[in-house]
């Protein structure tokens, strides 16, 4: 057995205790079929020595694993390369529309994941995940959006955790209800106390723009993080709180009652409340999501006299228990 084909084994049964385990069944009812083509997540019909997809992608966003040097990539994909069971990319078409769509709205869910692309025998730099452009959906071309681990230090929890976040990509993009299969799990707020370890310096093929926000985002979570321990204690502080199909940037819980925090790293307080606010309002407000009792914007500078003003006014008109905080360096 290859080591790819390993690893799919390996995912396979460990995929019993995860949401995506249950794919094969989830596709029998999305396609009406009358019985499983097959019981696992990867076929051996389908996992070859360099990559693999699940058992049926060829024609769908794939759950996709494969070997690039010395790691393993993790994901869903779109792959335009024409076989004999995709004759043409037509049926894709329509099925990219619809992840651009679902990425469009919940984009800031994968945030620490990345996007890259291979057109020929070039691979492209990692980018944030996006919706792909007309000109990149062509024949030939294989795009990608997930992770990537060493492949000497495989975690097969964290791939089918990812693989979860990214089922409800797949139900929509397939046409399915994307709450099926999640159902509690995604979409209920459930306060985790601690801190979210990532990285403050790291080398990989981001742009140095991106690399740099990425970093100075994961620095001001941290800090923020520590401040808030010392003054509220650790058991009542929680980065990353994953709710709704989103992922609240860090959560203080105050008896019955939860603060919100949106740390935004632009050079200005106005800058950081007008890219927070959108999400921030969205945490709290949109129905059935938990209702904030404090909403906090994070910024790097201090706020001006004007921009405290803004902030007041949106606090005494609209009744929104909003303010600015700017993270302590």
């Amino acid at each position: 057995m290859n080591f790819l084909a390993h690893v799919a084994a390996e995912i396979n049964k460990k995929s019993k205790a995860y949401e995506v385990g249950k794919l094969q069944n989830i596709r029998k009812k999305i396609n009406n079929h009358s019985r499983l083509s097959s019981n696992q997540l990867f076929d051996q019909r389908t996992v070859f020595e360099e990559w693999g997809w699940h058992y049926g992608g060829r024609k769908e966003l794939q759950f996709n694993i494969g070997i690039e040097g010395g790691f393993l990539r993790y994901g869903v994909a779109f792959s335009l390369e024409c076989s004999q069971s995709l004759p043409s990319i037509e049926i894709l078409i329509p099925k990219i529309a619809l992840f651009n769509e679902y990425l469009n709205e919940y984009c800031e869910s994968f945030s620490d994941l990345r996007m890259w692309h291979y057109e020929g025998d070039g691979r492209s730099t990692e980018y944030m995940p996006s919706s792909i452009p007309q000109e990149r959906v062509r024949e030939g071309v294989f795009i990608f959006l997930g992770g990537r681990l060493e492949k000497s230090r495989i975690d097969y929890d964290l791939i089918l955790e990812t693989f979860d976040r990214l089922l409800p990509i797949y139900l929509f993009t397939e046409g399915g209800n994307p709450r099926v299969a999640i159902k509690e799990k995604l979409f209920d707020f459930r306060f985790s106390a601690g801190c979210t370890k990532k990285l403050s310096v790291t080398s990989g093929l981001l742009t140095q723009r991106e690399l740099d926000i990425r970093l100075k985002h994961n620095d001001y979570q941290s800090n923020l993080y520590s401040e808030l321990s010392n003054i509220y204690g650790e058991e009542n502080v929680g980065t990353e709180i994953y709710a709704n199909g989103i992922s609240i940037d860090l959560v203080v819980k105050q008896g019955e009652n939860y603060w919100f925090y949106e740390i935004k790293t632009a050079s200005t307080a106005r800058a950081c409340i007008r890219q927070a606010l959108g999400q921030i309002l969205e945490y709290s407000y949109w129905p059935g999501h938990q209702r904030a009792a404090k909403l906090v914007v994070v910024g790097s500078t201090v706020a001006s006299a004007e921009e405290i003003r803004y902030i007041e006014y949106l606090r005494d008109t609209f009744g929104l228990p909003l303010e600015y905080q700017a993270i302590a360096h």
